[in-house]
């Protein structure tokens, strides 16, 4: 098979052109749709660089993404704006937190019982924030005002704006998955890999397996946590379900549709799933039984979702091979 990349080059390209064209061509409410999609889509890149890439299926990763949006909630004074310098840096330094005390006791497990305990975790983090005054509760806690970019008296950026905000999230959600690209492809990736692969053998050549995947678990809840604080900051609220096991399983399928061993996948896959939603809710009362009749099917017809695809685009036949002599073959 010979590799042809400029075709995967040009598919990303052309997304690329699309994400940087859209804001101009739509409404208002497909700029804040398109930004919710794509906070989504980095929220599946964080859970595929567990999933896909260290072999344990997370079920509290919805549990670092809110941990952050009340991070925000809570930082942000009742009138006035917070400042993204403080409360983004903070946000990220919590889920980070929140994962690592996580990761450190359930990566004890293995199989099913890691899916188990992080669920257990997930759970009771929702019923932390679902019984506590200080969070609101049932009903969640708002966020007022969207967080200021300064610099002294100078705003680099006006963050109601919708069109500003989608360029925001748009350009961080680039470098991160710059930044997840360059990891998965480093040493460490690798070793993540191998661990996944096969741990026994991992350890044999002296790999420190249970400090990879721990490091691997508090990155992925810290880029979580990203996607959390701008969510909470584009609706202006959080609420407890944002933290349930429910959510974590949704955007575990949206990984499953992009496929589990490419960066860019999940971001696919979350922009299928989300827009799918948003098309059968224009069509039918009944869209969440029709959504999950697509989802089997696509996931029948693409066991390995769109990682089979991409390897197709990537890939062309070989030359067939030119035909020998008749007594040269007779003779072979």
């Amino acid at each position: 098979m010979v590799m042809t990349g400029w075709r995967v080059a040009a598919i990303c390209g052309l997304i690329m052109l699309t994400a940087l064209t859209l804001p101009f061509l739509v409404s208002t409410y497909y700029v804040q749709f398109a930004t919710k999609a794509i906070i989504l889509g980095l929220l599946a890149m964080s859970l595929n660089l567990v999933v896909g890439y260290g072999g344990l299926v997370s079920l509290c990763h919805a549990a670092f993404f809110g941990v952050a949006g009340y991070v925000l909630a809570l930082a942000t004074p009742k009138y006035d704006p917070a400042s993204l310098w403080l409360t983004l840096p903070l946000a990220i330094i919590a889920s980070g937190a929140v994962a690592a005390v996580i990761g450190a006791l359930a990566l004890r497990t293995r199989g099913i019982y890691f899916i188990m305990v992080t669920l257990a975790f997930g759970e009771m983090l929702f019923y932390v924030f679902h019984d506590s005054k200080f969070s609101g509760g049932s009903d969640g806690i708002f966020v007022n005002t969207k967080p200021t970019m300064k610099i002294g008296e100078t705003a680099l950026l006006n963050l109601e704006n919708p069109l500003a905000f989608y360029f925001l999230v748009l350009g961080i959600t680039v470098l991160i998955a710059a930044l997840l690209a360059g990891l998965v492809n480093s040493p460490f990736g690798r070793a993540l890999v191998a661990a996944r692969d096969n741990e026994r053998r991992a350890r044999a050549l002296g790999f420190p397996v249970f400090r990879l995947r721990l490091s691997a678990f508090i990155v992925s809840g810290m880029m979580a946590g990203i996607a959390g604080y701008f969510s909470a900051a584009q609706f202006g609220f959080i609420t407890p379900q944002t933290l349930g096991w429910h959510f974590s399983a949704t955007i575990l399928v949206m990984v499953l549709i992009g496929g589990l061993h490419s960066v860019p996948g999940p971001f696919v896959g979350a922009l299928i799933l989300i827009g799918l939603e948003e098309f059968l809710k224009g069509v039918t009362e009944h869209w969440k039984l029709a959504e999950g009749i697509i989802v089997i099917g696509i996931v029948l017809v693409m066991p390995n979702g769109l990682d089979r695809l991409m390897a197709m685009l990537r890939e062309a036949p070989a030359a067939p091979p030119e035909p020998r002599p008749i007594a040269e073959a007779t003779r072979g």
